[in-house]
């Protein structure tokens, strides 16, 4: 007989316990899944992904085609805030209309994962993909940094807009974090943010914020509410709520 691998699925292993700078965070394996907890959160694991997949795929298809035979058209360039277990950028780099894709990641664990531990299997040939750059920051700051424009902007930093794992998320959400948000976008530019659940308030927080064509799309999941993406379009313009 060939035994288990993992002799009890019931009981999740610790495979690396990381302290950094907004607490601790741990890569286990649960059965056949792996499992990232952020201070005794659960964030994500490998079990699905289909709406992180969709994050990215949305987003492209809210982008303008360019007419056919359009000569010395650029490819998108995407922005990913968030590294997680991998999907999005695995989506990201299967998709040979991107150009130019950033992840931002602010834990160095969780790149080390990918880079040299459990989670590189997932993402080998995302992160080798010559489109594809790893950075080591937070999201907010980068974004608030002198930088290149993005076509679309895909965030999964957290469990969605009202319910952060870490409070400087929140900062992301918050108008100014929105504004950073709206200009490192281009024109015509989409951003696209994942949650775990609805917002009935967060809509409303885009358009002051001067996107338009906000919109919501529900991902139904096996268990539980479904997840949700907040959709919406650089507005030159600014809305009022």
């Amino acid at each position: 007989m060939v035994p288990a691998p993992f002799p009890d699925d019931s009981r999740p292993v610790v495979l690396d316990r990381r302290e950094g700078p907004h607490g601790e965070v741990v890569l286990r394996r649960h059965g056949a899944l792996l499992q990232i907890i952020a201070n005794g959160c659960f964030l994500m694991d490998t079990s699905d992904g289909r709406s992180e997949r969709l994050l990215v795929s949305a987003a492209l298809g809210e982008l303008p085609v360019p007419p056919a035979g359009h000569a010395g058209h650029a490819a998108p360039a995407l922005l990913i805030g968030g590294l997680g277990v991998g999907f999005s950028l695995a989506e990201a780099a299967a998709e040979p209309r991107w150009g130019r894709i950033t992840v931002v990641e602010r834990e160095q664990a969780i790149i080390d994962w990918h880079r040299a531990g459990p989670l590189a299997g997932l993402t080998d040939g995302a992160r080798n993909d010559p489109r594809t750059e790893l950075v080591h920051a937070e999201l907010a700051s980068y974004l608030r940094a002198p930088g290149p424009r993005y076509d679309a902007l895909c965030l999964d930093i957290d469990n969605g807009p009202d319910w952060t794992v870490t409070p400087d998320n929140d900062g992301l959400y918050s108008p100014a974090g929105l504004a950073a948000c709206r200009d490192r976008l281009a024109p015509g530019g989409v951003l696209a943010i994942w949650s775990a659940r609805p917002s009935d308030d967060f809509p409303r927080h885009l358009r002051n914020a001067g996107f338009g064509n906000v919109r919501t799309r529900e991902v139904p999941v096996a268990r539980g509410v479904p997840d949700v993406l907040f959709l919406a379009s650089h507005h030159l313009a600014r809305q009022s709520a």
